[in-house]
């Protein structure tokens, strides 16, 4: 049986920079005649679960290497139809000024979730713990080999890493995150960065593998991404620092165009 054309586009995000620059992404749709409902959700798992049930047709809320683990686990139809933000993580601390400055037995809070902790272990890149070699970004602190200054971890839930500054020395955080608690400074002041072109954590427009090729998914992905309001919203929810994130398909754009010349 053909499945039936969409009446509009049903977009499932979480709150915070990504939810907001949708909010600014339908507004515009639906001046071009688009249909686009957008769907809060308040934690990582119901938009996925929503998208299989045929719920939504789309949802903006995580990245690729999240997407894989419901899609492995659960069997979910689901796949990328489009890039969307690049937000940069760091390690943020009120205490210390250098990660040099970071003494033995120091508390450092990463995500609790598995993909998100992964990311929070660029520690690795400082010098400060070894990952068994090959587990890139699906490392856990459990593949945490060497610890040499005896980093005592703690797991906080993502939305809470922010929170977590105060508390503890060392803590993984979204500069998005700073921004919207009102501290737009401190976002700037993280002690070490994540790269800015670490594709598999780019935020993807997600949909059910049956609705891959709908017109209606691919326009509003378009328009999200060609519209100079939606960076604009980005742009300020990252306190106008392009330091903060990146936008890939742009990137990815200049990339083919050079390629032809």
């Amino acid at each position: 049986m053909p499945v039936p054309a969409l009446a509009g586009v049903r977009v499932g995000v979480t709150p915070g920079a990504l939810a907001d620059s949708i909010r600014v992404a339908a507004a515009e749709a639906q001046r071009q005649g688009l249909d686009v409902q957008v769907v809060e959700f308040a934690d990582w798992t119901m938009p996925n679960v929503a998208l299989a049930n045929g719920d939504l047709d789309v949802n903006y809320f995580q990245h690729q290497a999240f997407l894989d683990i419901p899609t492995r686990e659960t069997g979910f139809p689901l796949r990328s139809v489009g890039l969307g933000l690049l937000p940069r993580i760091g390690h943020y601390a009120e205490r210390h000024a250098t990660l040099g400055a970071v003494p033995e037995g120091t508390k450092v809070a990463v995500a609790s979730d598995p993909v998100n902790q992964g990311r929070g272990l660029l520690l690795q890149a400082a010098g400060l713990i070894t990952l068994r070699d090959g587990v890139g970004a699906k490392a856990t602190l459990d593949d945490v080999a060497a610890n040499p200054t005896r980093l005592r971890f703690v797991e906080v839930e993502g939305t809470q890493l922010v929170r977590a500054v105060a508390d503890v020395d060392l803590a993984q955080g979204d500069p998005a995150h700073f921004v919207s608690a009102g501290s737009g400074d401190a976002a700037g002041r993280a002690l070490i960065y994540s790269g800015a072109d670490e594709l598999a954590y780019a935020i993807r427009f997600v949909a059910r593998v049956d609705r891959t090729d709908e017109p209606e998914i691919a326009r509003f992905v378009a328009l999200y991404q060609a519209s100079p309001s939606v960076r604009a919203r980005i742009d300020a929810a990252y306190a106008h620092n392009p330091a903060f994130y990146t936008l890939p398909w742009l990137d990815r754009a200049v990339a083919r165009q050079s390629s032809t010349r």
